[in-house]
């Protein structure tokens, strides 16, 4: 067994912003794993929220012992962007030399377009409400905010967006005071659901203020030990393969996260479509899928995913999971 690592940057199509900062490229890390003549590969994105960067990702695989599988590293990495990557890629080898495709593997069933947001970035309100024009005809907005100047944001988008369904997502941007200022105005432009108000760990809050709209957990949430402290807080949950180390406990937070009756969301870091293409196998029938990574590029790889105007479609054979037994 061979394993590779990389790193791959993606300049974006614009500059991306929300509460922490601003970025204009994808800077992800690519795994690639080789058995046989067979080559899985996957991708994560390394995020500072979670104290990773591209070189401690790489380091953490590059040290790892070979051979590996995706039992013995539920155990041996922790999760996060590492442990996705190498996960990912261990589904595609096992796909690739199994002649069956990965959602067979795990027992589901057979994969289907899914409507995905798409993200407006934290911005003015002029400027927000010119990118809900041009995406109007989209069946789903979310829209990053971040403090003050809100209420005026999310007026503007729903001026420019009239008909779309609309999320938002503060990423622990608000205070308890800005929140119930806010939610009443968010209830009556339609929005659907807020996610992450509060910081993680500094959301106690949410045990007392009025709910008045579902309210979904992403920074908070990470994999399945992240649900007990959620109790009593949140009504949904966002289930990013970067947070959970991979989909082996994606699907494993998921069908737990149901049993507990949280509404469940699929979402990503800003990723190519190697990224994406496990996720959507984690988002067939949950109640808000996010898989827009790829749109928000200049260029995505080759072989990438299919967009429409609502939909991601479920990866083709070249790019991830494929069906097929025939060695490189």
């Amino acid at each position: 067994m061979r394993v590779a690592v990389s790193k791959d940057v993606f300049p974006l199509a614009k500059a991306f912003t929300i509460s922490r900062g601003s970025k204009t490229e994808a800077v992800v890390v690519r795994v690639e794993i080789e058995q046989d003549g067979f080559v899985g590969q996957g991708e994560c994105v390394p995020y500072a929220r979670y104290g990773e960067t591209v070189e401690s990702v790489m380091t953490e695989i590059k040290k790892l012992p070979v051979p590996i599988s995706r039992k013995a590293i539920q155990s041996s990495m922790p999760a996060g962007a590492a442990r996705n990557a190498v996960d990912c890629a261990l589904w595609d080898l096992e796909a690739r030399r199994s002649g069956k495709a990965v959602w067979q593997i795990a027992g589901l069933s057979a994969p289907k377009p899914e409507i995905t947001a798409y993200t407006l970035s934290l911005d003015t309100p002029e400027n927000m409400l010119a990118e809900a024009k041009e995406n109007t005809s989209r069946p789903l907005l979310k829209i990053k905010l971040g403090g003050e100047g809100d209420i005026a944001r999310i007026e503007a988008v729903r001026k420019g967006a009239p008909n779309a369904r609309i999320i938002v997502d503060a990423n622990e941007g608000w205070t308890s005071e800005l929140y119930q200022e806010i939610a009443p105005v968010l209830v009556k432009l339609g929005v659907e659901m807020v996610e992450q108000p509060f910081p993680a760990g500094d959301d106690d809050a949410l045990l007392k203020l009025e709910r008045v709209l579902p309210v979904c957990a992403d920074e908070s949430c990470h994999d399945r030990s992240s649900l007990e402290d959620l109790q009593g807080k949140y009504d949904m949950i966002n289930i990013k393969l970067d947070k959970t180390g991979g989909l082996t406990e994606a699907l494993a937070l998921r069908e737990l996260a149901r049993e507990k009756g949280y509404l469940i969301m699929v979402g990503c870091m800003v990723g190519s479509s190697l990224a994406m293409a496990p996720a959507v196998l984690v988002a067939q029938d949950v109640e808000v899928t996010d898989l827009d990574g790829p749109l928000l590029l200049a260029e995505d790889r080759a072989n990438g995913l299919t967009y429409d105007t609502s939909h991601v479609h479920p990866p083709q054979s070249e790019l991830w999971g494929a069906s097929t037994n025939s060695p490189t």
